[in-house]
């Protein structure tokens, strides 16, 4: 989540609309209080999350079920103890 004071936010109004479209929230503030909040489209957010699940679901369709233990070996990988 971004913020932003309003005196900054007058020009790029463009620029913060395109943020938003990529899925950013921004708040606008003023004084050092927020006065307003831009929020990425409801609907355009579920379909690129159910997409995203989608997805997620035929990887694992092509993988087969893998444990616990691969996961957390995957994640370790190449990390400094």
């Amino acid at each position: 989540m971004r913020e932003i004071q309003v005196s900054d936010a007058e020009g790029p109004l463009v620029a913060l609309l395109d943020e938003v479209e990529r899925g950013e929230t921004v708040i606008i503030m003023r004084n050092g209080k927020a006065i307003a909040r831009i929020v990425p489209e409801a609907e355009r957010r579920r379909e690129e999350i159910d997409r995203a699940i989608e997805s997620m679901k035929a990887l694992g369709k092509r993988t087969g079920k893998i444990t616990v233990e691969e996961i957390l070996s995957a994640r370790d990988e190449g990390r400094r103890f």
